[in-house]
Formats: C-alpha cells, sequence, structure tokens
C-alpha cells in the first residue's frame, strides 16, 4: 500500500525532515500514552509540536506500533495492523463528510515476503480548540454546568453528527464521551467530532442507533437534564415532539441498557 501524505501538510513534514516512513519512525517523541502491549506486539501515541515554514506551530499525534495486529474475515491469520483499520475508517467517514480526525500520514512497513516486524505508523491533526465531551462534562463541579443555550448548542452538533453517521450506515460501536469531541463558539454553532474509529461497523439504521445512544447516553454525565436528554433525541430524530418513532427508539436503547445491566451483574 502506498503511503498516504496530506496535500496540506506535506511541506509542513519536509519542512520539519518528516516526510517519509523512517523520519518518522525514528522521531525522538516522548509519549502522550504509555505503549500498549498486547496482539503479540505494542502500540504507543505521541504528541508533536512542529515548527510551521512561515512561523508558529501545529501539532500532530504521532501513533507507531509493531506486530500489532486485529484479525478479521478477510485476514483471518496474520490479521492487519490495527491503524491500517483505523486509517480505512477515517478516511471511509471523511468521504461520507462524516466530522472526525484529519489524517496526515499512513505507512507500513515489512510482513512481506520476506517477513519481519510489521510496523505502521498513523499521524493525524490535533483538534485545536475542542475537548471531550467527557472533560466538557468533568468540569462542571468546577466551573458551574453551562447555560442551557450552550448546553443545546453542544447537544445539537452531537445529534447531527450521529445523525448524519446512522444516515450512511455506520455504527461507531463506543460512541462514548471521551470518543466525541466537541468545540464551542462564542456567537457561533458549536461543533462535533467524533474519534476512535476502530471498532466502527456498517450496518441497516435501525441497527446503528440503539448501541450509539445508549453508549451515549448511559456514560453521560447524570448532570444533563431530562430536557436536555430530550431535546437531543428530538434533534437526533429531526422531529417537533415526541412521537411513536421515538418511544420505539426509546424502548430498544432501554432493553439494550437492561441487558448489559444483568450481563455486568452476571460477570
Amino acid at each position: 500500500m502506498k503511503d498516504f501524505i496530506n496535500d496540506r501538510w506535506r511541506p509542513i513534514l519536509a519542512f520539519n525532515g518528516l516526510d517519509d516512513f523512517d523520519a518518522l519512525w525514528k522521531l525522538d517523541a516522548e509519549w502522550f500514552e504509555a505503549p500498549n502491549e498486547r496482539r503479540g506486539g505494542w502500540s504507543g501515541v505521541a504528541r508533536c509540536e512542529l515548527p510551521l515554514p512561515d512561523g508558529g506551530t501545529a501539532a500532530i499525534f504521532l501513533k507507531r506500533q509493531e506486530n500489532h495486529q486485529t484479525r478479521s474475515l478477510a485476514h483471518p491469520l496474520r490479521g492487519v495492523p490495527t491503524f491500517l483499520r483505523e486509517f480505512r475508517r477515517i478516511m471511509a467517514y471523511r468521504g461520507k463528510a462524516v466530522p472526525t480526525l484529519e489524517p496526515v500520514y499512513f505507512g507500513m512497513r515489512g510482513g512481506g515476503e520476506k517477513g519481519g516486524n510489521r510496523r505502521a505508523i498513523l499521524a493525524t491533526e490535533e483538534l485545536t480548540g475542542f475537548v471531550s465531551l467527557h472533560d466538557y462534562e468533568r468540569a462542571w463541579p468546577r466551573e458551574g454546568i453551562p447555560p442551557r443555550r450552550e448546553r443545546q448548542d453542544i447537544l445539537r452538533a452531537v445529534a447531527e453528527l450521529l445523525r448524519k453517521m446512522h444516515a450512511h450506515g455506520i455504527r461507531h460501536g463506543c460512541f462514548y464521551p471521551k470518543h466525541v469531541f466537541v468545540r464551542v463558539h462564542p456567537g457561533g454553532p458549536a461543533e462535533a467530532r467524533v474519534i476512535d474509529l476502530e471498532k466502527s461497523r456498517w450496518r441497516p439504521r435501525f441497527l446503528c442507533a440503539p448501541r450509539d445512544l445508549y453508549s451515549l447516553n448511559h456514560y453521560a454525565s447524570p448532570a444533563w437534564s431530562r430536557a436536555d436528554r430530550i431535546g437531543f433525541l428530538k434533534r437526533y430524530l429531526d422531529i417537533p415532539r415526541l412521537d411513536d418513532r421515538a418511544k420505539r427508539l426509546c424502548r430498544a436503547v432501554a432493553a439494550l441498557s437492561a441487558r448489559k445491566d444483568a450481563a455486568r451483574e452476571e460477570s
């Protein structure tokens, strides 16, 4: 597979001498998260702040892995690098105009006819100005719950993001608040992005909604009011008031929640 380099980032990477696989692999960068050692290999991520040709800096998240595979129906034995699947998901989301990460670079080495260690690199642009919905909620005990108008704006952005995903048959699978990033614009509409796409699957819309809505609702802060949650559902369904379709969906989410709770009690 040919290396991918984002056209907008190509001159920035070249300016920093990082426009090829070997340079990015050897870059001495402090781990943002401790490397994950499983699946017979390792995978880690670093945050790198790079000088720009015209001054200033821009940040990327540089993810590197070695012998860190995931198996699939197409590759049941050897598997494929997890970053390859993530990169393909990012490109698929962007192809459907679903707001997500901006890919900067992707490349793989090794694992061909001669074998050897299988390495992969995935670099993405930092979501400047965005915070995860989880961190947005965690600030409330310290800073106070935001005004209702700001909460509605945030929920509108997230609901529209999820509606677009499901309209294209994309089920995220882990639509937790920590994987949803939001940015508030004073006097303007909020924005939302979704990350951690590895477990995404293509499913009929009626199978997408219960799982993703359960994940978001169950792990969201209890400080979101009932009115907030109803408003989100109406935005997601694009309806002025709750109808039979909304009630059926609520029952489906409640049933899934009950099954999850029962499974946790048994384990």
